[in-house]
């Protein structure tokens, strides 16, 4: 039996795995030094800066930390002037702070899993993290020559990011969050998104890929079908986060031996107060018979992690992926269990 990094492979390369990736099952999420010097905001703590200066609070009930764009927390006061108050983070770390995360990268069963390095806000996020969304939406339009210098600087900075991950962690795939719209439309028109980021995602994918990182696993729990033709370019090998409104089994069909679409599972269908069992297997199902192939197809849930707003919903997604996966496939529990890391180590 296939281990769940080589399903997954085959998923990628449209080489008929046996049967459906399960969601998070062949990636495991981990971190770098940056981390320690720039920590994720914590569920239900108060609002802190991040190396950037920027302000994160993650409310209870959400998937994830927010930007704080109150006044005197607004990192970035004056578009024209924005270098004044973005500073690059040093990327400089001790070779004991790099063999603390070597150790875990090292720890992994690649033949199991990939080890994926966690990297968050990408560069669209990051430039509406400092101005405010409303405002950074506008400045695309009114200050696109800040905009791009800005973007020049995230850029090198990530490529900096990039080289030391590559030569000190030896990722088998980078897991990038960047969302890049709402649940029905893009934020940028096509034409914009292409001018401000297809060239510096193309330098920061292609860098990754020339380094020894076998898959890019792009976050973006949104509708962004219109960018799919760019995400393709770019180098992206899965764009993790499809929401349903893209109607996934037409992209599949269409783009499937390009790129591989991992969501199709909204939040909203299943984390929610009052969710049951029943709800995520229906869920889980009607999902895989939807797209109708495992070949470029993973179930997944939307958001950009393994787990769910309330406890539990993941697991249920879990559960109904193997049942399916052993009634479709004449699979045993105990070997899809086998072929991957335990679940206490994944999740």
């Amino acid at each position: 039996m296939l281990t769940a990094r080589e399903n997954m492979r085959r998923t990628v390369k449209n080489e008929n795995p046996e049967r459906y990736v399960n969601q998070y099952e062949a990636i495991k999420l981990l971190f770098s030094p940056f981390n320690m010097h720039s920590p994720l905001p914590q569920k239900g703590m108060p609002a802190a800066p991040n190396a950037w200066g920027v302000w994160n609070v993650f409310p209870e009930n959400t998937p994830g930390g927010f930007p704080v764009h109150t006044p005197e927390k607004l990192l970035v006061k004056d578009i024209e002037h924005w270098s004044d108050y973005v500073k690059a983070p040093s990327l400089k770390f001790t070779d004991e702070e790099w063999g603390i995360f070597k150790a875990q990268y090292d720890a992994i069963d690649r033949s199991k899993a990939y080890a994926a390095t966690f990297v968050a806000p990408g560069l669209f996020e990051q430039t509406h993290h400092f101005c405010s969304i409303d405002k950074a939406l506008m400045y695309y339009i009114t200050n696109p020559d800040e905009m791009h210098d800005m973007i020049k600087l995230l850029t090198d900075w990530e490529l900096e990011f990039a080289e030391g991950v590559c030569s000190n962690l030896h990722p088998d795939a980078v897991f990038h969050h960047d969302d890049w719209g709402g649940e029905l439309n893009s934020f940028l028109r096509p034409e914009m998104f292409e001018e401000f980021f297809l060239e510096p995602y193309k330098q920061i994918y292609g860098y990754y890929h020339d380094h020894g990182v076998e898959l890019v696993i792009h976050h973006s729990d949104s509708y962004a079908a219109n960018l799919v033709p760019y995400m393709i370019e770019m180098g992206i090998d899965v764009w993790q986060g499809p929401m349903h409104t893209n109607n996934v089994p037409e992209l599949v069909k269409k783009y499937g031996k390009q790129i591989t679409f991992m969501g199709e599972i909204d939040n909203k269908f299943v984390d929610f107060d009052g969710w049951t069992p029943e709800i995520c297997h229906k869920a889980a199902v009607d999902a895989i018979e939807r797209v109708g192939t495992p070949n470029g197809f993973i179930p997944c849930i939307s958001q950009g992690g393994p787990g769910s707003v309330y406890p539990g919903t993941y697991k249920e997604l879990w559960d109904a992926i193997d049942a399916y996966n052993c009634r479709t496939f004449g699979l045993k529990q105990e070997e899809l269990e086998a072929a991957r890391l335990p679940m206490d180590i994944l999740f």
